[in-house]
């Protein structure tokens, strides 16, 4: 997912008003791994075109300024950090480092990652799935030297971890026919390969005495306004076999999890299906107060998807009636759509087997 600017803006770590968190914690912390959906700042620190530390990003945040965030506003982990009573989750680069600045969670989310080592090289650094799962061992390392390695178990296994990641491997691979891939994998092999390849890292989070786990799926790639603009759509029609393939890999991630839940002792893994969510939302746009479905908020040429969001001057004055704020993203209005929808399926069921409310009030009791 690309994004251009130059200039660095150091993240922010913002408190959340008492008035809508709960009075205590539901969990003791939140780390999240993922893609630019769940980019905090983390490529504000890399020689990268991935970047989003120039407005119009976050001109709609907390803060009214960019911090790194692929959106006018809050992204999902942001909604979700309210729910449990943590504060805005800061990304692994651009804190300190000291026990203190992680011990409510870190976020190593880096634009432009994938499951694959080498998707998204084309746009410069990133870091990578298990790059960020080394990152995340190093933090490990840090909690135990502070505070023990009882107390650091105990941390760990009660806290949530967030994983949204594997659009970077189509768009930024297998699309780009990166060497020679489709030739080499039809769509359901490469699927298979993706989530066989999600489950091993599973598995590694686990033996670092993770156990509370959300595995987001992919959203609907095919509708995003990029796609739109360079297969020629005449009427806003998404492009069903992109679609199709982020369908089969959600498929058998659900089933993968299904599995590792049954594999794994007191493992406690959900799998939540973004392509249902967001296609509830461009069905029923209108209920939702959706009155833009194809075009993008910012962006040039046509439904916005040739160009990328540049400056303030490229988007639209009213975010919130836009589903897809880039070529890619969405507004931050579908964002807190889709996290109702994790925390407790507000609007419609996209968690499997539970909530992400269902497994930390049990757990807070």
């Amino acid at each position: 997912m690309i994004l251009l600017s130059s200039t660095i803006v150091e993240s922010t770590t913002l408190t959340l008003s008492p008035s809508t968190a709960p009075s205590s914690p539901l969990v003791p912390a939140l780390f999240v791994i993922g893609d630019s959906s769940v980019d905090c700042g983390t490529n504000n620190f890399l020689a990268t075109f991935a970047r989003a530390d120039h407005l119009p990003y976050g001109r709609d945040f907390d803060t009214h300024q960019p911090t790194g965030r692929f959106s006018n506003g809050r992204i999902p982990v942001d909604y979700l950090a309210l729910r449990v009573g943590l504060p805005f989750v800061p990304s692994y680069l651009g804190q300190t480092g000291a026990v203190d600045d992680m011990i409510h969670g870190v976020n190593y989310a880096s634009a432009g990652a994938g499951i694959i080592l080498s998707s998204g090289s084309e746009l410069g650094q990133h870091i990578s799935l298990t790059q960020q799962i080394q990152q995340f061992t190093d933090t490990l390392q840090q909690f135990i030297l502070s505070m023990g390695e009882d107390a650091a178990t105990n941390l760990i296994s009660n806290s949530v971890f967030y994983v949204s990641i594997g659009i970077n491997d189509y768009i930024h691979y297998y699309l780009l026919n990166e060497s020679n891939v489709d030739n080499l994998y039809l769509p359901w092999h490469f699927n298979h390969f993706l989530a066989s390849s999600l489950q091993q890292e599973i598995r590694n989070l686990y033996n670092l005495n993770v156990r509370k786990v959300v595995i987001t799926g992919l959203a609907p790639i095919g509708c995003a306004p990029h796609y739109l603009w360079q297969y020629g759509n005449e009427n806003g029609e998404c492009v069903e076999q992109i679609n199709d393939m982020a369908v089969e890999f959600n498929f058998l991630t659900r089933y993968m999890v299904e599995n590792l839940a049954a594999e794994l002792p007191d493992a406690n893994i959900i799998f939540c299906d973004v392509f249902e969510g967001s296609m509830d939302i461009l069905k029923n746009h209108e209920r939702y107060g959706f009155n833009v479905t194809t075009e993008a908020c910012c962006g040039m040429g046509k439904y916005k998807g040739w160009i990328m969001c540049l400056s303030p001057e490229m988007a639209c004055s009213n975010s919130s009636s836009h589903i897809w704020w880039d070529q890619f993203h969405p507004t931050d209005a579908v964002n807190a759509i889709l996290a109702d929808n994790i925390w407790n399926g507000r609007h419609t069921k996209m968690c499997y087997p539970k909530n992400l409310e269902d497994m930390v009030i049990k757990m807070a009791k």
